[in-house]
């Protein structure tokens, strides 16, 4: 049995069905248990529900957790692997999505365009105070620094040289790329945009520290929540320390006063204070089917 635990777009569930042939998958919500098909399946593709060590330990017959993106954080890898279950990911998949969406809400925030939207539909377009377009900006001009440079960030990084920026970036090593390589310490005091391009593991987790930033500055983190430290986040937010931020996701847990602090209840590309944005920065359905054939396991 093979299971999709997903909510799939009506786009991708066709897909999926007509790789695999009408009926062959599976398709249980990733809100709902899979207690009812352990017994059974023998390959499982992952989105974001956790798959814990105890659903390895009661699947007998599972071989394959093939993870339908890159990051797999959400798996149990040293219980897949003590019980012989091959994990597979599926890198590249998603990095032109995830370089378009982190480019857009790069302008979005600089642009300010959830708040005059908001405006022009109220029919105040033209009625703001002239003090407002003073935070209006462009990428042109401006220091960006990503962090990781794998697929993501190598999309992204030509498009905003391209539109004048000067792009730094930091990762494990110098590439031979032309742009200047930073420790993350001196990135993040520098750039005026800070983009999040790498896995979360034990050693990134909570690495990024907004206050380590400049002040004024933007963070985009189109990788994971947990890459930076939540709470100071938050209290960048509120302090006014950061111009903008678009979160990939909040941790669950994150504290509802602090969140208010931020204001959740505007878009996440906005100026100042501005967070939460929906999670669709994913790969279009046929280009994430396409790639269904695992190309890398572990």
């Amino acid at each position: 049995m093979i299971v999709l635990h997903a909510r799939p777009s009506p786009g991708f569930r066709e897909a999926v069905d007509k790789i695999f042939g009408p009926g062959v998958v599976t398709h249980v919500d990733e809100a709902a248990p899979l207690d009812a098909v352990a017994p059974d399946i023998t390959a499982l593709l992952h989105v974001l529900t956790p798959v814990t060590p105890e659903f390895i330990a009661s699947a007998p017959n599972l071989k394959l957790i093939q993870k339908l993106g890159v990051g797999v954080n959400t798996i149990a890898l040293s219980a897949a692997r003590e019980h012989g279950v091959a994990v597979c990911n599926m890198p590249g998949t998603n990095s032109q999505a995830v370089a378009e969406m982190a480019l857009s809400l790069m302008m979005a925030v600089l642009r300010r365009t959830c708040f005059f939207d908001a405006r022009t539909r109220a029919g105040e377009g033209w009625t703001a105070d002239p003090s407002e377009l003073d935070q209006v900006g462009e990428i042109g001009g401006r220091t960006i620094g990503l962090v990781g440079f794998g697929h993501s960030a190598r999309l992204l990084a030509p498009a905003l040289a391209a539109l004048g920026a000067r792009i730094v970036y930091t990762a494990r090593g110098p590439r031979d790329v032309p742009y200047e390589f930073l420790p993350l310490d001196e990135l993040l005091a520098t750039s005026d945009i800070v983009s999040l391009h790498m896995p979360l593991t034990d050693e990134t987790r909570a690495s990024i520290d907004p206050f380590a930033m400049k002040k004024g500055a933007v963070l985009v983190n189109t990788a994971r929540g947990e890459l930076v430290d939540q709470a100071k986040l938050a209290d960048a937010f509120a302090s006014g320390h950061l111009r903008g931020s678009r979160p990939r996701r909040l941790r669950r847990g994150t504290a509802p006063a602090r969140q208010s602090a931020a204001r959740p209840a505007q878009c996440g590309a906005c100026a100042a204070h501005r967070l939460a944005h929906p999670r669709n920065a994913r790969a279009q359905p046929d280009r994430r089917a396409r790639k269904l054939p695992p190309p890398r396991c572990r």
